[in-house]
């Protein structure tokens, strides 16, 4: 049983492609590097950032509906679990920066049918995170408030922060949220675009961005909590934030890609 142990961690540390080691503050030269590509091609980022702004207030608007805007909240750090994967045209956007092409908002979901493939199984992934962070708040909802839905706007924050049931809740949601979080962002890092660029399976890739966090744990801390200060200034007001935070980290993570993965030495056999 040991041995069988052995081979399959040798197995592992073979899959994907060699890391680098980064400096502690490389988070800022990444930021740097994507707040140049927004201002090289304002017209493609912003109106990415616009479209995801757009589509969350179609969700607000939805949820108004049904009068469930309490599970905003919910469905906004969600989003966050989902983010990876619809920074994708991002990350191509600085690809083609990189390569000095010239970039529509058109060109920017122009992939080929290849890269598609390799990024449906990690899409996938992605959308069971999401959907296992939704179950997980309304069991949680459930367990310590004892309804099926959530009590209006109003009364959910005088419940979270003045009862215990709801402290209860605040508490083991943002532990459940955070380790979800943590989950995805370790596994995600530098995997899809990883998988935009090279002809690699999800597991390798998978491997690859864990090796990325082990070897740079400190850098990349620091790049997560950047990301989730971001995302919330982004939420926070509104959304609109988000129109100028979504692409910027977009620009930024291929940027930390390629600063973390030596893409030109694969350890695959």
């Amino acid at each position: 049983m040991e041995a069988n142990g052995n081979v399959q961690q040798r197995d592992l540390a073979a899959m994907g492609f060699a890391v680098r080691r980064v400096p502690l503050d490389a988070p800022f030269e990444w930021l740097a590097r994507g707040w140049r590509d927004v201002c090289a091609v304002p017209s493609v980022s912003l109106a990415y950032g616009a479209l995801f702004t757009f589509v969350a207030w179609f969700f607000v608007f939805g949820l108004g509906l049904i009068d469930a805007t309490s599970a905003i909240p919910i469905l906004a750090s969600g989003f966050v679990l989902l983010g990876p994967l619809l920074a994708t045209g991002l990350y191509q956007t600085s690809r083609r920066l990189e390569e000095g092409e010239k970039i529509t908002l058109r060109q920017v979901f122009d992939l080929d049918s290849a890269a598609y493939g390799r990024l449906a199984f990690f899409s996938v992934v992605l959308f069971f995170a999401f959907a296992f962070w939704i179950l997980l708040a309304f069991l949680l909802l459930m367990l310590f408030l004892g309804g099926a839905a959530a009590p209006p706007p109003e009364e959910l924050v005088h419940i979270l922060l003045f009862t215990n049931a709801g402290l209860g809740l605040l508490f083991s949601g943002t532990l459940t949220g955070a380790v979800l979080a943590a989950i995805v962002f370790s596994t995600s890092t530098v995997a899809v675009p990883l998988l935009l660029t090279k002809d690699i399976d999800a597991v390798s890739a998978i491997v690859t961005s864990v090796r990325a966090i082990k070897v740079n744990i400190g850098p990349m801390l620091l790049w997560a909590a950047l990301i989730a200060g971001f995302m919330v200034q982004g939420i926070v007001t509104l959304f609109i934030g988000l129109i100028v935070a979504f692409p910027l980290l977009g620009h930024a993570t291929w940027h930390a890609f390629r600063a973390l993965v030596d893409v030109d030495k694969a350890l695959s056999r």
